[in-house]
């Protein structure tokens, strides 16, 4: 046995792996190891015995993300390192960037042998082989289920009878004056000479559980979480490995799995407006490969609105999962990030007067991005930057592109790694039945849901004119519902056009909402409902309709239609606020959040048993982003955020209020493109039930000499250092007519 104590010392250097960067990275080292040996010896310790472990964090110049390597004194040496370590983590070759020494660590260790030779054995009452007891019998659990066990016999021993070396196969149990130790089957417990009592297992663990295919309450819920919970990873790693503000600050993505046929299985709880539209992306990649197959190690990237998309900034990345040696995926997944820019006739990618898709950016229709032919896979980086470059108008900043599209394919990653790591220990029949029992479970909660409602209709007017009109019709006795968006406005010539993948989140979006209990979102969520969307109107236009309105302003218009159609819940505000501001260096986007709608509980039978106002300056419905925190705005940005605040009264009137909006301020400190794509500027945030309704919200621009010129709902301007832009965001309606119409 040994006693250690360590000293570790670490220090920032930031400079590229190269000869004259590993020099200064040596020196570094020799330094901290100096420190990190003093601390160790001005505590007692043997010099003799002091040993020191280097180490060096690298990553990709552009890249946020480091791995900690042994520092070696040999830049073709640490290079190689990296690779193969990246490799291991992440799936595939990374791009052939410059690597970075981030920081240097020197961790100093002294350990000291402990005189086995002075600890002498406890004097036994019994001989060794001897148990005190064989009466004794403990619980043990069936290894090869997932519940239930028995009581078994057991050796019952004394510590202090054990001698140095002895060993006690389980099932077993160990007693001593203050502790009982249980040695369960398949383990032993071996006596060192210390005194200590050593567990090692002694026969295979099993790998995976057998619990049939039937659908188990119990299971169902493990199940639940199981698949959410690898959805939760692949967006711990995409956050923590992206390099834009949008995907690492504002958390503007979503992971999400699909069985074989691309439903829709789990998700977590990231933007709605995306998990209710990926699974029309995977299909389209389906459709994609049926020409040419697919490989392991495949991994296809898209953004066309008309195969699954939301709009051009949406980037979404599509991973088979393969069993070992299969030839067919046997589920996919998928993560959606919003680039920070992706082309188009704005920085950002979010012009507020597109008129075509060509305007938004540049389209990605399937495309390999990985390729799995060659082992390791390969990235396709010049291919997809030639893709990035041929548009009309090209993305700004590809480098950035790639590196946010890289931290997905590693989220990807790692959510391939956790399925067959599931179907590994409960065994592919179990994981596929219950990938179906989990959307079964979704459609019978649904249905449960619909049970309460009643017919309904109503029509919500956008601020250029365009009108969503929808009807929901209920059959109670087969409990299903039909959405009918037939009325709805044709197709702009501007940029409000929602896809149908859009149309379809939003109407998922509003149904799960309904339901209670704790599932995940997915595909059996629609199997009771039946949607209409008429071809051709702004809720599922042609191409080459613009679309970058539709997936953030339209998305959630169409969900306070659906709220208000139902009766359930006042509109909240009807825009997310869609900021863009940059130039040639640099591009930011943002949403800003405002009021959101009061809204009624009912019981079973569809009675009005209370109500709960809205929450004020929140993210509403079709967003659940965050703002960048101002500490990272100001670092990554020329800017500075003046003020935010909550625009009191805003609301609307009502038993239960509406929330308030907010007003936000931003100073430029360069020149820059400023674009404003919004709604509610003119038609608010509609009340419910005799509710009133929420007010609008305002643009301008505030002048460094003090004038002030106003912004439409849609517009752009360039500004100049000292400019500030001011976004009033409306409030949310109201819900109930007030208790005291007075004083509400």
């Amino acid at each position: 046995g040994l006693a250690s104590q360590t000293a570790m010392r670490e220090e920032s250097i930031e400079r590229l792996l190269d000869a004259d960067g590993l020099v200064a990275a040596l020196a570094t080292a020799q330094r901290l190891a100096a420190v990190a040996r003093g601390d160790l010896e001005a505590q007692g310790e043997d010099p003799a015995r002091i040993t020191l472990v280097h180490r060096v964090q690298l990553r990709r110049e552009g890249s946020d993300s480091t791995l900690t390597l042994d520092l070696e004194p040999s830049v073709n040496v640490l290079s190689q390192a990296f690779e193969i370590a990246y490799q291991k983590r992440f799936g595939f070759t990374p791009f052939k960037r410059a690597l970075v020494i981030e920081a240097i660590s020197v961790e100093a260790i002294s350990s000291s042998p402990v005189q086995d030779d002075v600890i002498e054995e406890e004097p036994r009452s019994a001989p060794e082989t001897e148990p005190v007891d064989t009466e004794c019998a403990f619980y043990v659990r069936d290894p090869h289920q997932t519940r239930g066990g028995k009581w078994q016999s057991a050796r019952l021993r004394r510590r202090s009878q054990l001698g140095s070396g002895e060993r006690v196969d389980g099932p077993a149990v160990v007693v001593e004056t203050n502790a009982t130790t249980v040695v369960d089957p398949g383990w032993r417990a071996t006596m060192s000479p210390q005194r200590d009592l050593i567990l090692n297992r002694i026969e295979p663990r099993v790998s995976k559980r057998v619990i049939g295919t039937e659908a188990d309450p119990v299971m169902l819920e493990v199940f639940n979480n199981l698949f959410m919970s690898i959805a939760e990873q692949m967006g711990y790693r995409l956050q923590n490995t992206a390099q834009s503000v949008n995907i690492k600050e504002r958390l503007d993505f979503s992971c999400a799995l699909f069985d074989s046929a691309g439903h829709l299985i789990a998700n977590a709880p990231h933007m709605p407006v995306h998990l209710g539209s990926m699974g029309a992306s995977v299909e389209a990649v389906l459709e994609a490969i049926q020409a040419n197959g697919v490989r392991a190690g495949d991994v296809w990237v898209l953004n066309d609105p008309y195969c699954g998309g939301t709009h051009l900034p949406d980037v979404t990345v599509v991973t088979p999962v393969f069993a070992e040696g299969g030839i067919a995926p046997l589920f996919w997944v998928a993560s959606r990030g919003h680039h920070a820019d992706i082309g188009g006739i704005t920085p950002g990618s979010m012009p507020p007067d597109s008129m075509t898709i060509e305007d938004e950016g540049v389209l990605i229709s399937p495309f390999l991005l990985v390729d799995g032919r060659s082992q390791p896979p390969r990235i396709r980086e010049a291919e997809f930057l030639e893709l990035l470059a041929a548009a009309r108008y090209p993305a700004r900043n590809p480098q950035q592109n790639l590196a946010d599209l890289q931290a997905q394919v590693a989220a990807n990653e790692k959510g391939r790694e956790e399925i067959l790591r599931m179907v590994e220990h409960w065994g592919l029949e179990t994981v596929q039945a219950y990938m179906e029992h989990v959307q079964d479970n979704a459609a019978a909660a649904v249905a449960r849901a619909i049970g309460a409602l009643h017919d309904g209709q109503a029509s919500v007017t956008m601020d250029d004119g365009a009108i969503i009109q929808v009807s929901v019709k209920v059959d109670a006795s087969n409990a299903t519902a039909t959405i009918d968006f037939t009325g709805t406005s044709e197709q702009r010539p501007g940029n409000f056009n929602a896809p149908g993948a859009v149309t379809m989140a939003a109407v998922l979006y509003v149904y799960r909402c309904l339901v209670d209990d704790d599932i995940p979102m997915n595909a059996g969520c629609l199997r009771p409902l039946r949607v209409i969307i008429p071809q051709g109107s702004m809720l599922n236009p042609r191409p080459p309709a613009a679309v970058v309105a539709g997936n953030v302003e339209v998305s959630t218009c169409i969900t306070n239609a659906l709220f208000a159609a139902l009766g359930v819940m006042a509109g909240a505000q009807p825009t997310m606020n869609n900021l863009t501001f940059g130039n040639a260096r640099v591009q930011a986007y943002e949403t800003i959040s405002g009021g959101a709608g009061a809204g009624g509980r009912f019981d079973e039978a569809g009675r009005l048993v209370g109500g709960f106002s809205g929450a004020s300056v929140v993210q509403t419905h079709m967003t659940n982003s965050r703002l960048t925190d101002p500490e990272v705005l100001e670092l990554r940005f020329p800017v500075v955020l003046e003020s935010y605040s909550i625009r009191r009264g805003s609301g609307g009137t009502g038993h239960w209020r509406g929330g308030d909006g907010g007003t936000r301020k931003i100073r430029f400190l360069e020149p820059m493109t400023v674009a404003i794509l919004s709604n509610g500027r003119i038609y608010p945030a509609q009340g419910v039930a005799g509710g009133g309704d929420g007010e609008p919200g305002q643009n301008w621009i505030e002048r460094r000499d003090g004038s002030l010129v106003h912004l439409g709902a849609c517009d752009r301007t360039e500004v100049q250092a000292g400019d500030a832009v001011v976004i009033q965001t409306p409030g949310g309606g109201g819900f109930g007519l007030p208790v005291d119409p007075v004083n509400p």
